[in-house]
């Protein structure tokens, strides 16, 4: 009763007001809430309401918004874990094309992002309705594995990540950075799922070993079951998790992955083109030669990609940009090779749906490291920030998309 008068008593005085929260916390607050019913006008004593309550109140919303989230998540996961172990049934039947498989994760991923960001409907309605159509039109075609089939299933996993994009980026899907997030989130994705299943297959392999002192054997039933129906499940758990900053270890760690992997690719790079050159190795005679420099383009375009997006929005230039431009120009003379060997095959062995579409990918590839090396240019002269190379990169991903959704919806239509 004596801190309350104490409270009342210093209403129009801040400071000691202050002074007596400072010497009994708990005693301040106990006898705060009978001051502010016997003075419930003072606009001191509401503030001082508000800085006792917030935070109990935020954390309470906090906690009932993760509760509904991870309801939903769990939700998801069963079903994917379902609809995946359903989709398997048909494809070991042969009566679907492996690529279905898709569909028992990655529309519910999409579900959960859906949920998470609550999109226009235009938007929602647009991803069911591609989802839907380029479902139907693969399951349309005939069940086999020629070329034109093939390279459809290798882009459609590309074309069904950028809608997921259009999910997670939700209303804001024009915006650069929301973009950017989605890329940052990718790389956490893959390192935080990566980690889980190998925990997963470490389990796997003991449930097994356990079951085989028994006598039993039950390799068929517990991959074409259990680890399915987990693979699958996981891929949403593990959404959940990195969408909702549960694991900040993914987070902290992809900074530091793409300074350590930058200058080591680069190293790795220079060293593997002196040899290439040194042995005489030709792209435009060897297949084989030329399809492993393509896959080193990929590989240096998506290192020099995270890296970008890991760097920040600081202005100072540090070592990492220069290794990045050196990178991105290393990438551009590997891209220019490939792109006249794939002209010379072209004109040399005639047109085939491989030799088209990797010369798609190559011009595109192209042009997005020549925009991506004029905006570090410019950067790296000072006359703009690191938002122009962010840019470079967001603004190019759904040109990507509609190759993808080009190659699957038309090649097996062209190349018949």
């Amino acid at each position: 009763m004596e801190m309350n008068n104490l409270i009342i008593e210093n209403m129009a005085n801040p400071h000691e007001l202050e002074r007596i929260y400072r010497k009994d916390p708990k005693a301040f607050k106990k006898s705060f809430s009978h001051a502010w019913e016997q003075n419930p006008d003072s606009q001191v004593l509401g503030v001082w309401y508000e800085r006792l309550h917030f935070k109990e109140r935020a954390n309470t919303e906090k906690a009932s918004f993760i509760q509904k989230g991870f309801l939903f998540m769990g939700i998801l996961a069963i079903l994917a874990g379902i609809s995946t172990r359903i989709i398997f049934h048909f494809v070991e039947q042969e009566a679907i094309a492996p690529i279905n498989l898709a569909f028992g994760i990655i529309p519910f991923i999409a579900a959960y992002f859906i949920y998470n960001n609550t999109p226009k409907k235009s938007v929602i309605y647009s991803i069911a309705a591609l989802f839907l159509i380029f479902g139907f039109y693969l399951n349309m075609l005939p069940l086999n594995y020629k070329d034109s089939m093939i390279l459809a299933y290798l882009h459609f996993p590309i074309f069904l990540w950028v809608l997921v994009g259009l999910a997670f980026t939700g209303n804001e899907y024009s915006k650069g950075s929301t973009r950017l997030a989605y890329i940052k989130f990718n790389l956490e994705y893959c390192i935080l799922y990566a980690s889980m299943a190998v925990s997963g297959m470490v389990l796997a392999a003991l449930t097994m070993r356990l079951f085989s002192f028994v006598g039993l054997d039950i390799e068929d039933f517990y991959f074409s079951n259990i680890v399915l129906f987990g693979a699958a499940a996981l891929a949403i758990v593990a959404a959940y998790l990195v969408s909702t900053n549960h694991l900040k270890l993914a987070k902290n760690i992809t900074p530091y992955i793409a300074k350590i992997f930058s200058p080591l690719v680069l190293v790795t790079l220079l060293v593997y083109l002196i040899t290439v050159i040194w042995v005489g190795k030709n792209p435009f005679l060897d297949r084989n030669f030329l399809i492993a420099f393509n896959g080193i383009l990929l590989g240096v375009l998506a290192v020099t990609i995270f890296s970008i997006t890991e760097s920040g929005s600081d202005e100072k230039k540090n070592i990492s940009d220069y290794i990045n431009f050196a990178l991105i120009v290393l990438a551009l003379i590997i891209d220019s090779v490939a792109l006249s060997a794939i002209v010379f095959r072209l004109s040399s062995y005639g047109i085939t749906p491989n030799r088209v579409a990797v010369l798609g990918v190559n011009i595109l590839i192209w042009a997005n490291l020549i925009w991506i090396m004029l905006s570090y240019m410019r950067f790296l002269q000072n006359k703009s920030g690191p938002s122009t190379i962010q840019d470079a990169v967001t603004k190019y991903l759904p040109v990507y998309g509609l190759w993808a959704a080009f190659v699957t919806f038309t090649f097996p239509i062209i190349f018949k």
